[in-house]
C-alpha cells in the first residue's frame, strides 16, 4: 500500500532570522583587499604572541662573528651593527610595537569616548568646556604633542603608551560627540526618557550603540596611526631603550649604516609600512561596510 503526501503550493515559507554578524561577514568578505588585510593583521597578532618563544636567534645577544651581514639562509633578514639577527629582533618587536599602539588606542577610546558622550548628550557649558579643551590639543600636531608629554613624563615604554592616548582623547571625543547629538534625537530616546528612565541608563543602553560602528572604524585606523607615532618617539629616542627590538629603534640604529648596510634599515621599515597600511586597508573596509553613507553606494 503506497502513501502519496501532497504538498500545497501554498507553503508557509520558513522565516529567516536576521543576523547582523552574518550581514557583515557577508558584505566584508567582498573586500578581498580589506579581507587580505585582516588576515595580514591577525598572523601578526598570532606572530606577537608565539614569536618569541619560536625564533631561532637570541634577539639580545650580540655576535660580533657576523656583524652587518646581509640576508643569507642563516639570517633571513640579516644582522645589525652587533651581529644580532635583525628578523628575530622584528618577530620580537612584534609584540612591543602592537602591545603599545593596542594599548594607548583603546585608552584613549575609553576616555574619549567618555568624554563625547557626556558632551553630547548634555551640551551647555560641559560641552563647550570639552570641545574648547578639544580644540587646544588639536592646534599641536599629534607628533609635537607626543613629543611633548613624553619630554615632561621621561622617555619610556609607558609614556609612549601615555603620550599616544593623550593625543587620541580629543579625536575619540569629537567623533562620539557628534554620533551622540544624532542619536540622542532619535524617537526611542525621546520615549525612554518620557518614561522615566535615567540619563546613565540612556546613555549607555540607546545612545552609546549608535556609535559603535563608528568607533569600530576608528578605532583600527588609529592603531596604524599610533604604531606610526611610537615608532617615531622611539627613533627619536624617547620611547623604548637602545637595545629593545622595537622596530622605531632598530630604525634609529641603523640609519648610520643606509649608504653602506641598508638592509638595517629597509627590514624594520618595510615591517612598519606592512602594519599600518594593513589597519589602514581594514579600517577602509569596514567604513565601506560599517558606515551607512557608504555600504550602500
Amino acid at each position: 500500500m503506497s502513501t502519496t503526501v501532497i504538498e500545497s503550493k501554498d507553503q508557509v515559507k520558513p522565516v529567516v532570522e536576521y543576523s547582523p554578524v552574518k550581514e557583515f561577514w557577508t558584505n566584508f568578505k567582498r573586500k578581498k583587499v580589506a579581507l587580505i588585510a585582516s588576515v595580514f593583521i591577525l598572523l601578526l597578532i598570532v606572530v606577537a604572541f608565539i614569536g618569541p618563544y619560536i625564533v631561532q636567534y637570541d634577539p639580545y645577544e650580540p655576535n660580533y662573528d657576523v656583524i652587518l651581514e646581509g640576508p643569507s639562509a642563516a639570517h633571513f633578514a640579516g644582522t645589525d651593527e652587533y651581529g644580532r639577527d635583525i628578523f628575530s629582533r622584528l618577530v620580537v618587536g612584534t609584540k612591543i610595537s602592537l602591545l603599545v599602539s593596542f594599548s594607548a588606542v583603546f585608552l584613549g577610546l575609553i576616555f574619549g569616548t567618555v568624554l563625547g558622550l557626556i558632551s553630547g548628550y548634555f551640551g551647555g557649558w560641559i560641552d563647550k568646556l570639552i570641545m574648547r579643551i578639544c580644540d587646544i590639543m588639536f592646534s599641536f600636531p599629534d607628533l609635537l604633542l607626543a613629543i611633548a608629554i613624553v619630554a615632561i613624563l621621561g622617555p619610556g615604554i609607558n609614556n609612549v603608551i601615555i603620550a599616544v592616548m593623550i593625543f587620541s582623547i580629543p579625536s575619540f571625543a569629537r567623533l562620539v560627540r557628534g554620533a551622540t547629538l544624532n542619536a540622542k534625537e532619535n524617537v526611542y530616546v525621546e520615549a525612554a526618557r518620557s518614561m522615566g528612565a535615567s540619563r546613565t541608563r540612556i546613555i549607555f543602553k540607546h545612545v552609546f550603540p549608535e556609535t559603535i560602528s563608528e568607533l569600530i572604524i576608528f578605532v583600527t585606523m588609529r592603531i596604524g596611526t599610533a604604531i606610526l607615532a611610537a615608532s617615531s618617539l622611539s627613533f627619536l629616542g624617547l620611547g623604548a631603550s637602545p637595545e629593545t627590538p622595537e622596530w622605531g629603534v632598530m630604525l634609529s640604529s641603523g640609519r648610520d649604516y643606509l649608504g653602506t648596510n641598508s638592509h638595517v634599515v629597509i627590514m624594520p621599515g618595510i615591517a612598519i609600512f606592512l602594519t599600518v597600511l594593513a589597519f589602514n586597508l581594514v579600517g577602509d573596509g569596514l567604513r565601506d561596510v560599517l558606515d551607512p553613507k557608504t555600504k550602500n553606494s
